[in-house]
């Protein structure tokens, strides 16, 4: 029996997840595939149908272990101090073991937003400003997925958001970086979807039964 659209839809969504381990590190990711992906995502919504973001992609070795090199200090300070739950344990190794070896995964995407705001900006203006380009970075994980390629949203480096502007020649004053992205084909992994908790609802009020 084929699938209906919904179920392939539901398939996508429910098995994108962030991949981290399972990277194969060893095998290149096409260019024209990295396009084709972002030119899927470019049709996300996005405010006032600004389109406002930009992607730099970046194969380049070199280039690669200078922008790790900040990644890992931040990833550094991020965790500085911290004991992990049990629960977050495994996620942190995950975590770790993605900063030790960022420099080797084939491609690196970082997700960019023209303009950028105040240190005293509002929620709405936050929300306004992050929520019209992450649809796009999520669109472009989830048509990486259906080729057989996985991704995670990461933002370590941007402690370091100005050095990284500098490597890249991102012009730092214009353009804010939202998440840094590596991506490689993927090892043989379990199929189905991720596991999540049931949605926490409310009907009609906050204080409602979930």
């Amino acid at each position: 029996m084929t699938q209906s659209g919904s179920e392939n839809v539901d398939e996508a969504l429910t098995s994108t997840r962030a991949f981290r381990r399972k990277l194969d590190l060893t095998r290149p990711v096409e260019r024209d595939v990295l396009e084709e992906c972002l030119n899927v995502a470019t049709h996300a919504p996005t405010g006032s149908n600004r389109q406002a973001w930009q992607f730099v992609v970046i194969d380049d070795h070199d280039t690669k272990n200078a922008v790790a090199q900040f990644y890992r200090k931040g990833f550094a300070d991020n965790i500085a101090g911290r004991t992990p739950t049990p629960d977050q344990r495994v996620e942190l190794e995950s975590a770790a073991y993605l900063a030790e070896h960022l420099h080797e995964v084939p491609a690196l995407v970082l997700a960019c937003q023209r303009g950028r705001l105040p240190e005293d900006a509002s929620a709405k203006q936050l929300a306004g400003f992050y929520g019209s380009v992450y649809p796009a970075v999520w669109s472009f994980m989830v048509a990486l997925r259906s080729r057989s390629i996985g991704s995670s949203i990461t933002t370590a480096h941007l402690t370091y958001e100005r050095e990284v502007a500098e490597i890249l020649g991102i012009p730092y004053d214009e353009v804010t970086q939202v998440a840094l992205l590596p991506v490689g084909y993927l090892k043989p992994v379990a199929g189905g979807r991720s596991r999540r908790k049931p949605a926490p609802l409310h009907w009609n009020s906050w204080g409602s039964d979930c």
